[in-house]
């Protein structure tokens, strides 16, 4: 199965709630509540992990500073595989109206359609 990962960082600074009164139990609850608004996007808490992060420090130095965070997974919506390129998609064929069929044309022999007239010639010399 394949998963899909979000990091955030984890809270700094623990959250005020009635009844918490020490730095744990605050830390705790925004811990907590973290967690449970990854839950309910639909994301599992899988590990907390510390990461060095570098930073500038002043004009060209630079320090490194651990980060605290959390990772979270999700099982990805659609498996598709990767060697295979997807389908495309089906296309129908436009409609086509049919054609008639074409009129018998009928043809008349044109030695018995002329009347019986004299040659051009004739009529040139005439």
């Amino acid at each position: 199965m394949a998963y899909e990962y979000k990091v955030i960082p984890a809270p700094a600074r623990g959250l005020k709630a009635k009844g918490l009164k020490t730095a744990e139990d605050r830390f705790a609850n925004a811990l907590q509540t973290a967690m449970n608004e990854q839950a309910a996007s639909g994301w599992e808490y899988l590990r907390a992990d510390t990461l060095p992060s570098e930073q500038r420090e002043g004009l060209m130095s630079k320090t490194t500073v651990y980060q605290n965070m959390l990772v979270f997974r999700r099982a990805k919506a659609v498996d598709t595989p990767a060697l295979q390129p997807p389908e495309p998609p089906m296309i129908a064929a436009p409609k086509v109206k049919p054609t008639p069929a074409p009129e018998k044309l009928i043809l008349e022999d044109p030695e018995k359609s002329k009347p019986d007239e004299k040659p051009d010639a004739d009529v040139a010399a005439q």
